[in-house]
């Protein structure tokens, strides 16, 4: 089956069709919510978007980590099933709205939701696609699902508005949560250990980050989250000015453009899984980083219409190497009961990225102009790529040996390689909380920041 083959697993396979239908559903709104904004605001509606587009990311940005601290504690399937549940709600309100401050107030609250949704979902993949080929297999897969909503959702509105009104598309989306609710009520989800008892909320609430900018590898994937944000905001932000005014060209060339980046990281999203087999994620990453970033930066010569499709291919390709292995890297790089947290912290920080670059991308624009934007944002993906780089480390294996130093402490714990000690009989069953004693330990095993590993070995 190739990269189908994922689809085997029943659970998966159900969870990735709540993935489509969800997905399928937000495209829906993304241009009704358009529509929506010119019916309300008319010649302002562009600003109406970029407000509504900030606060979206201010809720990913803010809200990711939140939830991350929280789902390890809440049952997996509870917590998805009700948060499609309320995005349902929040987009079935959206046809009523009369005042653009509404809109403003339901993006914010649908996107918290999301924030909450996107990372527990995410996390919860590799617990059930456990081998490593396979996985990588359904990281593609949903990069694919990304990709085709971006092409075919569009289309798919066009048609349905000459024969709706576009107020009925939200109701859409909110009949595609619901049956995505209903997927995920459909499977059983793994069972997942927590030995977070006692930990202060906070703590749980910052733990993804830490974990996440301790581990070098991540550390470089963060740099790279920049290049693909800063090459995504010249794209996203400024190809229907430079189409529409520069080149002077038809809204369908528009619409071509940004086809070629979909295309672009389709192409890679179909062939990765055999790359990946072959190559170690970091070079495949890096690769896709250079690609994207001369793709921006060559858009300075101010091509037409033909050159200017072939960059943008390439740089959804590029986006497509960075986007696509990441999920490998963030399971690579936690134990279990982290990987919400851990998943959460991309989320957030990957967002923030794009919290810079949107409004970077716009006010370049204006200011100094296209040129002077491709030159800038191409630089800064370039840099981020370069600093990448440097942060990710070229050897870079999962075993480490590494020192533990003699510690008496105690905490909630179950009885691990770390944790061989005797009782006195009333601690009662794990997770149990007792003070207990570390000795001095030079060891070597699959290593990860966590409880017992908060620093990386040099």
């Amino acid at each position: 089956m190739g990269i189908f083959s994922p689809l085997r697993i029943r659970t998966y396979k159900r969870l990735f069709s709540a993935q489509v239908i969800a997905l399928a559903g937000t495209g829906l709104t993304t241009v009704a919510l358009a529509l929506l904004a010119y019916d309300l605001a008319g010649g302002n509606a562009g600003q109406v978007l970029g407000i509504a587009l900030a606060l979206k990311m201010i809720a990913y940005v803010v809200i990711a980590p939140l939830f991350g601290a929280v789902a390890q504690k809440l049952p997996r399937r509870s917590l998805l099933v009700t948060l499609d549940i309320l995005r349902a709600c929040v987009v079935a309100v959206l046809p009523f709205v009369t005042e653009v401050w509404q809109i403003y107030t339901l993006v914010f609250v649908l996107n918290v939701f999301s924030a909450g949704f996107t990372p527990v979902f995410q996390a919860t993949i590799p617990d059930i696609v456990t081998d490593q080929a396979e996985y990588t297999k359904a990281l593609s897969l949903s990069r694919l699902a990304y990709d085709l909503e971006n092409l075919l959702s569009p289309m798919l509105a066009a048609a349905l508005i000459t024969i709706m009104t576009f107020d009925v598309l939200f109701l859409m989306n909110g009949f595609a949560f619901v049956l995505s609710a209903a997927f995920v009520l459909s499977v059983t989800l793994p069972a997942r250990t927590d030995d977070s008892l006692g930990e202060p909320f906070w703590t749980r609430v910052t733990k993804g980050a830490r974990i996440y900018l301790k581990t070098p590898r991540l550390r470089g994937l963060l740099a790279l989250s920049m290049a693909v944000s800063s090459a995504g905001a010249m794209q996203i932000v400024n190809t229907v000015v430079y189409v529409r005014s520069h080149l002077g060209l038809a809204e369908e060339w528009v619409a071509l453009a940004f086809a070629a980046a979909g295309g672009g990281s389709m192409a890679v999203a179909l062939t990765l899984p055999g790359i990946l087999s072959r190559v170690q994620p970091r070079s495949c990453m890096l690769f896709g980083g250079f690609v994207l970033s001369l793709s921006v930066l060559a858009g300075a010569t101010m091509p037409g219409i033909p050159l200017l499709i072939l960059l943008w291919f390439l740089m959804g390709a590029g986006m497509s190497m960075i986007l696509t292995p990441a999920g490998r890297l963030l399971t690579q790089s936690s134990r279990e009961k982290d990987r919400p947290a851990l998943f959460a912290a991309q989320f957030s920080l990957s967002h923030a990225c794009w919290l810079v670059t949107y409004p970077l991308a716009g006010w370049l624009g204006v200011q100094v102009g296209l040129m002077g934007a491709f030159m800038v944002l191409g630089s800064i993906a370039l840099l981020s790529v370069v600093t990448a780089a440097l942060l990710w480390p070229r050897q870079d294996p999962d075993y480490l040996e590494h020192t533990h130093h003699a510690v008496t402490h105690g905490h909630y714990h179950y009885h691990d390689e770390h944790h061989q000690h005797e009782h006195e009989g009333w601690e009662g069953p794990e997770p149990h909380h007792h003070t207990h004693r570390h000795s001095h330990k030079i060891h070597e095993h699959d290593f990860v920041i966590d409880d017992h590993h908060i620093y990386w070995p040099k």
